[in-house]
């Protein structure tokens, strides 16, 4: 039960933000995450700690996004080896010449 109300809300293809551009959902979710942390500082009288509870809510939300976007790529993408930029897919050969005629 907690697993799914967590799902609802925190996973990006469940919550109602899913048809949003991925930026756009990933600034409400912070704008969200930022007043969440003012509510339970003010709720539990440590209005003192508002401030760093905000900045660690923003960091922690950051680092998640950032962490799914990698994981995105690479399920999507596989490999992300740059090398592969750099050779023509007609014969796998160099795709530009050495600039440094080495």
């Amino acid at each position: 039960m907690i697993r799914q109300a967590y799902a609802l809300v925190m996973n990006e293809s469940l919550n109602p933000l899913r048809n949003l551009p991925k930026i756009v959902s990933f600034q409400i979710m912070t704008s969200l995450a930022l007043m969440w942390s003012v509510v339970f500082c003010v709720w539990s009288g440590l209005v003192v700690f508002i401030g760093p509870s905000m900045a660690v809510h923003a960091v922690l939300l950051i680092g998640i996004y950032f962490t799914s976007d990698i994981f995105k790529r690479f399920r999507t993408h596989g490999n992300l080896d740059h090398r592969r930029l750099y050779r023509d897919p007609r014969d796998n050969g160099v795709l530009y010449d050495d600039i440094w005629c080495g």
